[in-house]
C-alpha cells in the first residue's frame, strides 16, 4: 500500500487473513452483505442503473453480451443490476459460503443469465482476456493494498472488449486513508483513488456521486473508467 496514505500493512498476509475471518462471521444476506443497512439497498440499485442507461446512451457504448461482478457476495448486485441490461453475468467472490447462498438467491429464473461463479480473493483474480464488456467492483477494493489494486485494474483491462469499461462503486473518505481494523480494510479518499487510476494506466470516463443515501455514511462515487488509449471524452459530475 502508499506508505503516505493508506497504511503501510507490514504484513500483507495478514491484512487479508484478517478480511476472510471477519467475512466468515457474516450472515448471507442482503443485511450482512451491506454491514447492516440493507435498507439502502434500493436507492443504491436506482442510481447505479441510471449510471449504466445513461452509459449505453453515450458515445461508443459498451456492448451487452457479458459482464462481471467483482466481490459478488450473495450475488444482489448480479440479481438486481446486471442481469437487467447483460445477456451472461460471470460472480467472482472470495467467500465460498457466499458463493453458493448467490446460488439459491439467484434463482432458476435467472439461471440463463448466470455463467461461472469464481471463488477468488481479487488479488488472485485475473479475468479472461477480452471476455467482458463491463467490469463492476462495488464496496470491495478497500479489502485490496493499494499495489495489489493498481495489479488487480491492470489485469481488468486484459479483460475488456473493445470498448469495454471498468466501473468502480466505493465509499470516498473526505481527506485522509480510513482504517477499519475489524473487518480489515480501507477507505480510500478520492485523490488517491485518481493516483491509483491513473498508475493501472486508466483514465476516469465518468465520475458521479451517490444520491440520497443517509446522513452519517461515507460519501460513495461511481468511477467508469477506461483505458487511457479509448478515452474519447472525460465527464466529472456531482450529482
Amino acid at each position: 500500500m502508499d506508505s503516505n496514505n493508506t497504511t503501510s500493512v507490514e504484513n500483507e498476509e495478514k491484512f487479508y487473513t484478517d478480511a476472510i475471518h471477519y467475512w466468515s462471521s457474516i450472515p448471507a444476506t442482503i443485511d450482512g452483505m451491506l454491514g447492516g443497512f440493507g435498507f439502502i439497498s434500493q436507492t443504491d440499485i436506482r442510481d447505479s442503473k441510471l449510471l449504466l442507461k445513461q452509459l449505453f446512451n453515450s458515445k461508443a457504448p459498451p456492448g451487452k453480451d457479458h459482464a462481471l461482478d467483482c466481490g459478488a457476495g450473495i450475488g444482489r448486485i448480479t440479481k438486481y443490476l446486471l442481469t437487467d441490461f447483460f445477456h451472461k453475468v460471470d460472480l467472482v467472490e472470495q467467500n465460498p459460503n457466499f458463493l453458493n447462498q448467490a446460488k439459491q438467491y439467484l434463482g432458476p429464473k435467472l439461471q440463463d443469465k448466470i455463467g461461472n461463479y469464481y471463488s477468488s480473493g481479487l488479488q488472485c483474480f485475473e479475468p479472461e482476456e477480452s471476455k467482458y464488456d463491463v467490469i463492476w467492483s462495488q464496496w470491495v477494493l478497500g479489502h485490496l493494498t493499494d499495489s495489489d489494486l493498481v495489479e488487480f485494474l491492470k489485469s481488468c483491462q486484459n479483460g475488456l472488449k473493445p470498448n469495454g469499461v471498468i466501473i468502480i462503486k466505493e465509499n470516498v473518505s473526505s481527506s485522509d486513508v480510513d482504517k477499519d481494523e475489524q473487518d480489515s480494510s480501507v477507505t480510500r479518499p478520492l485523490d488517491l483513488y485518481h493516483r491509483i487510476f491513473t498508475k493501472a494506466g486508466l483514465d476516469c470516463y465518468r465520475q458521479v456521486k451517490q444520491r440520497n443515501f443517509p446522513k452519517g455514511l461515507y460519501t460513495v462515487y461511481m468511477f467508469i473508467l477506461k483505458p487511457q488509449t479509448a478515452l474519447s471524452e472525460v465527464t466529472i459530475e456531482n450529482v
